[in-house]
């Protein structure tokens, strides 16, 4: 009965409530040239999240479906068994990801079942941990109304931290505020995802993992022209797109991967021609 519940609160939240290892920006910008690209961020939030308040609901709902509907029928996202994905909150006006969550949960027991590991932000020093849950009843609402798991499970005992976990990651689905085809990701200013990713990629080049794939979820009004997001060298792009229009294999590793080959937009970014291309 608190599964149904938690679902249903889950569901209402995301329907009613409403990122690369190929950055070639190896220039650390100036003081006076970050201190632009903040106000560049700042200004251009604020556009966007009046864009994304503007969506009609019906349209909304219809982009939320045919994005998870992509994505739980994409090769790349079938054969994933350990995955790093956002709890939707509908406030924040992010993809809806309860159906993508549902479904993994659901069959997380069978021999093909995936091990899910979610976000949950322990203080405002953008620090996040991703931790691992095996069911609804894993999540809570924090003081924000956003879901996240509880540091301990059921029986008491702390919850697996994917930075401490034996095996990689293969799969990341990304929330943001703005994305362009050339993969740059727009977030909330927290820098969370940053901070995480990038220690995430540091530990599997220690363990000698392979990286796993960086994937954006968007509404069709956040994804830019290219050059309009301003970047910095601690901001991570992302592997590929996922809009209602289709995926958008971004990065190398999608464009070459066959699992990026049907059903995706393909478009080729040649990253190592021009190195200030992602400054």
């Amino acid at each position: 009965m608190r599964a149904q519940t938690v679902m249903t609160q889950w569901c209402t939240r995301a329907a009613a409530c409403g990122q690369l290892r190929m950055s070639t920006n190896t220039n650390t910008p100036k003081h006076d040239d970050i201190d632009a690209i903040f106000k560049q961020k700042r200004l251009l939030r604020t556009q966007v999240r009046k864009t994304l308040k503007s969506i009609d609901p019906s349209l909304k709902s219809h982009q939320d479906n045919t994005v998870q509907d992509i994505v739980l029928g994409a090769p790349w996202f079938r054969s994933s068994r350990r995955l790093c994905a956002y709890i939707s909150c509908a406030a924040l006006r992010e993809v809806d990801t309860s159906k993508i969550l549902s479904q993994i949960l659901q069959h997380n027991s069978t021999t093909d079942g995936k091990k899910l590991y979610v976000p949950r932000v322990e203080d405002k020093n953008s620090h996040m941990r991703m931790l691992h849950i095996s069911r609804i009843d894993d999540l809570i609402a924090n003081s924000m109304d956003i879901l996240e798991p509880t540091p301990v499970d059921a029986d008491g005992n702390a919850r697996e931290d994917v930075m401490q976990a034996n095996d990689p990651v293969d799969l990341f689905l990304l929330p943001g505020l703005a994305f362009d085809r050339s993969g740059r990701r727009l977030g909330r200013g927290g820098g969370y995802y940053d901070t995480f990713l990038k220690n995430y990629q540091d530990l599997a080049k220690t363990r000698n993992w392979k990286q796993p794939l960086l994937v954006a979820l968007s509404y069709s009004e956040q994804i830019l022209d290219e050059g309009v997001i301003p970047m910095t060298s601690s901001d991570l792009p992302v592997d590929a797109l996922v809009s209602p229009e289709g995926v958008i294999p971004i990065s190398t590793t999608a464009l070459n991967s066959e699992q990026f080959q049907h059903g995706s937009l393909t478009l080729a970014v040649d990253f190592t021609a021009d190195p200030e291309h992602l400054q």
